[in-house]
């Protein structure tokens, strides 16, 4: 998987960085800053009793991160895995501490700068994602990118179950130390 080098890329004022991705044929972007890293899909381990838009777990460097597939908690149709198929790594909040989880997508596309100035209040209609989990609608040169409010997408209930998952196996690698 390439990395996405930001390094060289010079920033206007008053903009934040957003990475932009496909889902089910609809092109969403998240924070840069809630992003850790993006990874190539890998065989996730099945969790059962979960909810099912949890799609399984992953081991990352010896953590444990659930995996959302976004497609199925928002009703879109669900993509064949492919091998542009990507784990975005996230920290969402829980009761004031982080939590990581993994959401499933299509397909990472870039990184992009939009400014304040061009994240346009979400439409009311014509959307399959529930209004209360975007932010707003971006404007990147001649299309609009819906902006997706990661925290809200998921209820705290939902974060805790997923957040069980992490506990559990840090439980259970204590257990065997």
């Amino acid at each position: 998987m390439n990395n996405i080098a930001l390094e060289n890329i010079e920033q206007p004022i008053d903009t934040s960085q957003f990475l932009t991705f496909m889902l089910s044929g609809e092109e969403l972007a998240v924070s840069i800053m809630q992003v850790k890293e993006v990874i190539e899909y890998d065989s996730l381990t099945s969790v059962p009793m979960m909810p099912n838009f949890i799609s399984g777990a992953l081991n990352l460097r010896g953590s444990i991160v659930p995996v959302v597939n976004l497609a199925i908690k928002f009703g879109m149709p669900v993509s064949e895995i492919t091998h542009r198929s990507c784990v975005v790594i996230m920290e969402v909040m829980l009761d004031g501490e982080e939590s990581v989880i993994g959401i499933l997508v299509d397909k990472v596309l870039q990184v992009n700068y939009i400014t304040d100035e061009d994240i346009h209040a979400a439409p009311t209609l014509g959307s399959q994602i529930r209004t209360d989990f975007i932010r707003g609608m971006g404007k990147l040169k001649e299309r609009f990118v819906t902006i997706l409010a990661i925290n809200r997408v998921l209820s705290e209930e939902e974060i805790a179950i997923a957040g069980n998952i992490q506990k559990e196996d840090e439980t259970l690698m204590e257990a065997r130390a």
